[in-house]
């Protein structure tokens, strides 16, 4: 074995990182509406594991087809019709071979050119990419730091652009020390905490509203409800949903009404809240739908609001609302 790692002139730490790195990849799928299956249509491999992919918001189809992703950095990839390939890395730790790995991103809608980032390092970064020079046919796509703030006392785990306030400044965060804290690019020099979990438990994520930017929604490390949150009264949540009967692991708000969210856990279940008799209390969704495994990730389909995506063991199912 010596000898073997002498030849390849990589220690066993470089190998073995090498290994990791190797068995990540991306699929690009789409759904055949004539055997209604999914079909991969590209594939490219990934350095570590994604902790997010998000495609660009364009609902009216003006930019190019670009995907980004986090992991050990944020890559915007572009998607082409054979092959999807990197058009830029932002990597804003310059002075050094190791990074502070990235938790989550958030691609701000009313700007597509602004992206921000969380990260295990307490901070938050907000990213600005812009097009370059045109190559051929294609524009060349780079991206800077506009501003890097310490967000939170421990890890940083979600991050997420409020449509308050014109849709551009306005963002949140949530991280290990359990708080909710929310921050206006123009006015950095201080935050407001909008929330903080009773017992400190980190929170995992946090999802805004696309209807009404006064509420979002967040949930703990392991715990089993969904704590509803109104901006204008902070530290005291409007609503619990606390149906599920295992960790909560994913929330989306419905696209195109201010009073319905969809929960996903470990329970198997999906389940669809209508909220609107808040402050009162809601005891049960209006909808369920049980998978054949624990659902760790939920999607509502912005362009397609009858559609919800989820994800559990290794498979993709699209339910219909």
């Amino acid at each position: 074995m010596g000898n073997k790692w002498k030849e390849s002139g990589k220690n066993k730490s470089t190998y073995l990182m090498e290994m990791l790195r190797g068995l990540n990849e991306v699929q690009l799928v789409g759904l055949d509406e004539e055997s209604s299956e999914f079909i991969c249509r590209n594939t490219f491999d990934h350095p570590y594991p994604t902790t997010k992919l998000m495609w660009i918001p364009d609902t009216k189809g003006v930019y190019p087809d670009l995907l980004a992703t986090s992991g050990d950095y944020l890559r915007v990839w572009r998607v082409g019709e054979t092959e999807t390939r990197l058009e830029c890395l932002l990597n804003n730790n310059k002075n050094s071979d190791f990074c502070a790995p990235l938790t989550s991103f958030d691609w701000n809608e009313v700007d597509p050119y602004l992206l921000g980032t969380s990260s295990i390092d307490t901070t938050c970064t907000i990213w600005g990419l812009e097009t370059g020079q045109v190559l051929g046919r294609v524009n060349l796509v780079s991206g800077h730091v506009k501003t890097q703030l310490i967000a939170h006392d421990k890890e940083v785990y979600d991050i997420a652009f409020s449509r308050a306030g014109g849709g551009r400044d306005m963002f949140a965060s949530v991280g290990a020390d359990g708080s909710v804290r929310m921050f206006d690019l123009r006015h950095l020099e201080h935050s407001t905490i909008i929330y903080e979990d009773p017992q400190h438990h980190p929170l995992l994520r946090l999802c805004w509203n696309k209807q009404d930017p006064n509420y979002l929604a967040t949930m703990a490390m392991d715990g089993m409800e969904v704590v509803i949150l109104d901006v204008r009264v902070p530290c005291t949540p409007v609503a619990r949903l606390n149906n599920h009967r295992a960790c909560v692991n994913g929330i989306a708000w419905a696209p195109h009404s201010s009073c319905h969210i969809c929960t996903a856990a470990d329970d198997h279940q999906a389940l669809i809240w209508d909220i609107q008799q808040m402050p009162r209390a809601i005891e049960d969704p209006i909808l369920a739908y049980t998978a054949e495994g624990e659902i760790n990730n939920v999607q509502w389909a912005s362009t397609q609001p009858d559609w919800i995506a989820i994800c559990y063991n290794n498979c993709l199912e699209i339910l219909r609302v």
